[in-house]
C-alpha cells in the first residue's frame, strides 16, 4: 500500500472512529464510467479540433482578415485573435465554475458544448475583410471570445467530472483519456487542414477552403451534446449535494470565489504552476510550431503540417500508458522527471527541428511531444485532486483558466514577438526552459494524490471485490489506530491486500 494511501485511510478512520462499511465505499458501475469518460473526451476532442485548425490556418486567416498588413503583422494579428479567446477564459471559469458546484457538472458541461460548437461554426460563416471590411476581424474576435468563454467552463468541468467518476486506483489512467481526446481532436483538425492544403490551390484555400474545418464543428457539437445529455451526475457531487445546497443557499457566487481564494490559495498556486508547465509546452508544440516552421524556417506548409501531425499521433499513442504509469509510480515523479528533461532538452530539440533533412526535425518534435505527453497524462487526475468536492469545479475554473490565459494561450503571440524583436530563432527553447524551471519548483510542493480518494469524497472502487478488499484492509488498520501509543508506527507496517 503506497504511503499516501495508508496515511489518507488512517485519517479517515480516526475521524469516523470505526472501520469502513459498504455504504462508506462507492462502487462505480462500468457502463456509467465508460459513458462519462467518453462524453468528456469528446468535448475536449471538439475543442482541440478547433485549436488545431486555427493553429494550422493562422497564416491563411491572417491573409483573409488582415489583408492590408505585412506578413509578420498578419501573423501577429492572427495570433492576437487566437490569444483573445484566452483573455475571456477566466471570466468563463468564474461564471461556469460556481454554477457547476451549485447546479451540477453535467448541466454546465452540456451548456459549454453548445457554446463551443456555435462559436466555431460561426467562424466558418464570417465574410472576409474584402467583403465587409473592418467588421470581419471584429466578428472573428467575437466568435473567438464565445469559444474562450465556453472553454473557461469546459476543461475544468470535464476534468472534475471524469475524476469524480474514476475509481481511485485507476484515476490517472481513466482521466488521461480526457487529454487523449484533446490530442485526437488536434490531430484530426491538423490532418484535415493538411489534406486541404494538398488538394486545393492557395487561391482556393483563401477563397473558401479554410472555412470547411470550422463548419464541421456544427455536426460534432450536436453529437457531443447528445452524449452529454445522457450522462448522470458524478457520484462525488451526488454524495454531498443536499448538504452543499444548504450551505450555498446562504452564500453568493462572489463570496464563494473569495472564500476559495482565501482558504485554498496554496493549491490554487500549485494548480497554476502545473497548468503553466503543461500549457506553455502544449501551445508551443500545437499552436506555434506549425507557423514557426513556415514563417521562421521557410518550410512548406505541407511538410510543417505533417511534422507536427507526427508529434500529435505520437502523443496519442503514449498518453494513456503514461496515465497508467502515474497510477503506479505517482504523479510527482512523472511531472518531476519531465520538467527536468524539459530544462535539459529544449535547446537540443529546437536545434534538431532547425536542421535540414527528414529525421532530425522528426526527432526534435518527438522529444517535445514526449515531454508534452508526460505533462498532459497526469493533469486531469492531479488538478481536481487539489480541491474538495464542494468547491472543486469553481476552484479549477479559477486556477486553470487564469494560468492558461496568462501563460498558455499567449505562448504563440509572445514567442513570435520575441523572435521578431531579438532576431533569435531559439527563443522558443528558452521560453520552454523557463516553464520547466517553474514547473519543477511547483512539483516540490505538490502533494502526491495517486490512488488516494478525492478530498471530500468517499473512496471509489471499480468492483464489489475491491470494495470488500478495502473494507477488510480498513478493519485491520483500524485495530492499530485504536491503540493508545505507537499507533502510527504500527499502522505503517500494515500491508495492503495488494498494491493500491
Amino acid at each position: 500500500m503506497p504511503r499516501q494511501v495508508r496515511e489518507d485511510l488512517t485519517r479517515r478512520l480516526r475521524r469516523s472512529k470505526r472501520a469502513f462499511r459498504e455504504e462508506d465505499v462507492q462502487v462505480v458501475e462500468p457502463p456509467l464510467l465508460k459513458r462519462a469518460v467518453g462524453a468528456s473526451a469528446l468535448g475536449n476532442c471538439m475543442e482541440w479540433f478547433d485549436f488545431g485548425v486555427y493553429s494550422y490556418l493562422a497564416a491563411t486567416i491572417g491573409k483573409v482578415f488582415f489583408p492590408g498588413a505585412s506578413p509578420g503583422a498578419q501573423l501577429i494579428s492572427s495570433f492576437a485573435t487566437f490569444a483573445a479567446a484566452f483573455v475571456v477564459r477566466p471570466l468563463g471559469g468564474l461564471v461556469f465554475g460556481p454554477l457547476g458546484d451549485r447546479l451540477g457538472r453535467q448541466k454546465v458541461l452540456a451548456t459549454t458544448m453548445i457554446m463551443m460548437a456555435a462559436g466555431t461554426f460561426a467562424i466558418g460563416l464570417i465574410p472576409s475583410y474584402a467583403t465587409i471590411g473592418i467588421a470581419a476581424p471584429v466578428l472573428l474576435l467575437l466568435a473567438r471570445m464565445v469559444q474562450g468563454f465556453s472553454t473557461g467552463g469546459e476543461y475544468g468541468g470535464a476534468t472534475t467530472f471524469v475524476a469524480e467518476y474514476s475509481p481511485d486506483r485507476r484515476r490517472g489512467f481513466l482521466s488521461s483519456w480526457l487529454d487523449f481526446g484533446t490530442f485526437v481532436g488536434y490531430a484530426l483538425g491538423s490532418a484535415l487542414v493538411t489534406l486541404l492544403n494538398l488538394l486545393l490551390t492557395d487561391a482556393e484555400m483563401l477563397s473558401w477552403g479554410w472555412r470547411v474545418p470550422f463548419l464541421i464543428a456544427g455536426p460534432l457539437g450536436v453529437i457531443g451534446l447528445y452524449m452529454r445529455l445522457k450522462l448522470e451526475e458524478s457520484p462525488a457531487f451526488q454524495q454531498q449535494l443536499d448538504e452543499h445546497e444548504k450551505s450555498l443557499a446562504q452564500e453568493s457566487a462572489g463570496s464563494e470565489l473569495k472564500s476559495i481564494v482565501r482558504n485554498h490559495w496554496k493549491p490554487l498556486l500549485i494548480c497554476m504552476g502545473l497548468v503553466l508547465l503543461y500549457n506553455v509546452t502544449n501551445y508551443m508544440v500545437t499552436g506555434f510550431l506549425p507557423t514557426y516552421q513556415t514563417e521562421t524556417l521557410n518550410r512548406s506548409s505541407s511538410s510543417a503540417d505533417v511534422l507536427v501531425l507526427v508529434g500529435m499521433l505520437w502523443i496519442v499513442v503514449l498518453i494513456t500508458f503514461i496515465g497508467r504509469l502515474s497510477d503506479r509510480v505517482g504523479r510527482r515523479p512523472v511531472y518531476g522527471f519531465a520538467a527536468v528533461a524539459m530544462i535539459l532538452l529544449a535547446v537540443p530539440s529546437f536545434m534538431l527541428i532547425k536542421m535540414q533533412g527528414t529525421w532530425p526535425p522528426i526527432l526534435g518534435v518527438l522529444i517535445l511531444s514526449t515531454l508534452l505527453a508526460c505533462f498532459a497524462a497526469p493533469s486531469a487526475a492531479t488538478l481536481p485532486a487539489l480541491f474538495p468536492t464542494a468547491v472543486r469545479y469553481a476552484a479549477m475554473g479559477i486556477g486553470f483558466n487564469f494560468a492558461v490565459a496568462a501563460f498558455g494561450g499567449t505562448t504563440p503571440l509572445v514567442t513570435e514577438a520575441l523572435i521578431n524583436v531579438t532576431g533569435d530563432d531559439m527563443m522558443p527553447a528558452y521560453y520552454l526552459i523557463l516553464a520547466g524551471v517553474i514547473g519543477l519548483v511547483t512539483v516540490r510542493f505538490l502533494p502526491e494524490s495517486a490512488q488516494v480518494p478525492l478530498r471530500g469524497s468517499q473512496p471509489m472502487v471499480g468492483s464489489q471485490e475491491e470494495q470488500r478488499e478495502l473494507i477488510s484492509t480498513s478493519q485491520e488498520l483500524y485495530r492499530f489506530t485504536r491503540k493508545p501509543s505507537g499507533d502510527a508506527e504500527e499502522a505503517s507496517s500494515v500491508p495492503g491486500r495488494r498494491e493500491r
